[in-house]
């Protein structure tokens, strides 16, 4: 009696395992098949080799490379056009400032920290998002005061 139970036990379980393992494989086709996929908005290139993207999208998220402000002006003036830089690039990918999860700013002198602030606050909304602060090493690129980035959702 006990052969024919370890038999029958084994066919069980081999007959369970196999359909669990080809529930898992037709799940796995189908989780690829349904993958999103990136996109990239922006791409600036070097000796027409692809550098980086402006913004890349990856199913409901968007991410936003750091803007700066290249001109004349103080503090006040570069963060106020970093962030409208922001919001063009969210607004374009099918986003806005008040989904907007994590931003990082880099300044180029930390005593500009609280000038910026004053232009930064409200601009995202009820709810911030959460942030990063530095001043940066030898200064941002391209002699902007402050360059940002920051990663949304749609």
């Amino acid at each position: 009696m006990k052969p024919q139970r370890r038999s029958l036990l084994k066919r069980l379980f081999a007959s369970v395992a196999g359909a669990t393992g080809l529930g898992m494989a037709a799940s796995k086709a189908e989780a690829s098949a349904a993958a999103p996929q990136k996109e990239a908005f922006n791409i600036v290139t070097e000796q027409d080799v692809p550098l980086f993207s402006g913004s890349t999208k990856f199913g409901n998220l968007v991410f936003v490379a750091g803007k700066g402000y290249h001109k004349e002006g103080d503090i006040r003036v570069h963060t106020d056009e970093v962030l409208k830089e922001l919001e063009k690039e969210l607004i374009k990918a099918g986003s806005s400032m008040d989904k907007v999860l994590k931003v990082s700013v880099f300044l180029h002198d930390l005593n500009d920290y609280k000038a910026m602030n004053e232009v930064y606050k409200g601009r995202f909304g009820n709810k911030p998002p959460v942030r990063t602060t530095v001043a940066v090493y030898g200064g941002v690129p391209g002699d902007s005061l402050v360059e940002m980035d920051c990663i949304a959702y749609i």
